[in-house]
């Protein structure tokens, strides 16, 4: 389940209605996503954006402790890739 199991999503939004759109179909919580701003706010340079995104949302798992984030990225023609990251020092203890 996104809502539960994931606890922050960066996605590259090259176009507003990318971000509107997934978020509608999967009834997405905005308040997770690219919260320190996307790449319409931080600019898109052409082949660094994912690793751009990912050290966004590597560093904020560490900020506020948080576990599980998602990175998406488009890649052209309709596809797109989805990697998903866990911050292992906010495991819970055995």
């Amino acid at each position: 389940d996104l809502q539960s199991d994931i606890h922050l999503v960066e996605i590259n939004e090259a176009f507003a209605t990318v971000v509107l759109a997934w978020a509608k179909e999967l009834k997405a919580d905005l308040n997770k996503v690219n919260v320190n701003g996307g790449a319409m706010a931080h600019g898109h340079p052409l082949g660094a954006t994912g690793a751009i995104l990912m050290t966004k949302l590597v560093n904020e798992l560490e900020r506020t402790g948080k576990r599980f984030g998602l990175q998406t990225m488009c890649i052209g023609h309709g596809q797109a890739t989805c990697t998903i990251i866990e911050n292992l020092s906010a495991r819970p203890k055995l």
